[in-house]
């Protein structure tokens, strides 16, 4: 039996549900905009994000917008309009008032809670059907032990980036044998 057989792809959500969860952005915005007095409007919304995330909120070029995983939704469509829009939207809305700040700090867990929502920084659902991509991991050695760097890591690394130990200080050596 195949990974793929034994764990099915779970479908993303329908446009009619992109359409709810585009409605409870909406309604957290406007709740949003009244308790902070402010009127931050619509962010770009998107159903293009993929991997184990959720949602995203995120600034390009000037430009916000909020992105949400079509397939994670899927799993729970409920929970994610109860917590991952409001999570996404309260960065959004403190991004808009506040500027830059802490993306978990204190601003964003109070309007987390103005919105009844839990102030998590990490969603916890299961993942069961979800494609997720998984990097390869990269053999480093320090004085006192192996550490194993993501290819992202690696990478800068090779372009000059330096890491060290957090137990010994020393810096980090490739292993190229693993």
């Amino acid at each position: 039996m195949t990974a793929s057989a034994a764990r099915p792809t779970v479908a993303p959500i329908t446009p009619l549900q992109q359409q709810q969860v585009r409605e409870q952005t909406r309604l957290y915005l406007g709740r949003g905009n009244r308790l902070l007095g402010c009127s931050a409007p619509l962010p770009a919304i998107d159903f293009d994000l993929r991997g184990r995330a959720a949602g995203q909120f995120r600034v390009r070029v000037g430009r916000a917008g909020i992105r949400y995983n079509p397939r994670v939704f899927a799993l729970d469509l409920a929970g994610h309009l109860r917590e991952t829009v409001p999570h996404e939207v309260a960065h959004y809305l403190v991004w808009q008032r506040f500027g830059r700040t802490a993306p978990h700090g204190r601003e964003w867990r109070a309007l987390m809670r103005a919105f009844g929502a839990t102030p998590r920084a990490t969603g916890d659902y299961a993942l069961d059907g979800v494609p997720v991509r998984r990097q390869r991991r990269h053999a480093y050695r320090c004085g006192c032990r192996q550490h194993e760097l993501s290819t992202t890591r690696h990478h800068r690394v090779q372009a000059g980036t330096a890491y060290h130990c957090r137990s010994c200080g020393q810096r980090l050596q490739y292993s190229r044998s693993g």
